[in-house]
């Protein structure tokens, strides 16, 4: 997927139309100690005393099991800064691509 490397979008600090510079923001991975995580510690047992099974939480991640249905490719955010604030706002592109390139518009 080709992206122009300057797009014309709005900007909230401006309140107008400025042009923008692209760049692709670096997707992270979430933290271990995030609420959902330790939920799901707590359930599965790690931090849970008593006898007997947990039942479904005693398994271990989905993430072990057989890839099925997953994707072969990523969403990817994309780093909008104005060229007159200088601001950047992280946009979702919505569309998935295996390869992205950010190019001038000739």
């Amino acid at each position: 997927m080709k992206v122009p490397k300057n797009k014309k979008t709005f900007c909230p600090k401006c309140k107008a139309q400025t042009a923008h510079t692209v760049a692709v923001a670096k997707k992270r991975e979430r933290g271990t100690l995030k609420k959902g995580s330790m939920a799901r510690l707590t359930k599965r047992g790690s931090a849970k005393a008593g006898f007997g099974n947990h039942g479904k939480f005693s398994r271990k991640a989905i993430s072990g099991w057989k890839r099925i249905g997953a994707k072969t490719s990523k969403k990817t955010d994309f780093r909008l800064t104005c060229t007159v604030c200088k601001k950047t706002q992280v946009k979702s592109s919505g569309t998935r691509a295996k390869k992205l390139t950010i190019e001038d518009k000739t």
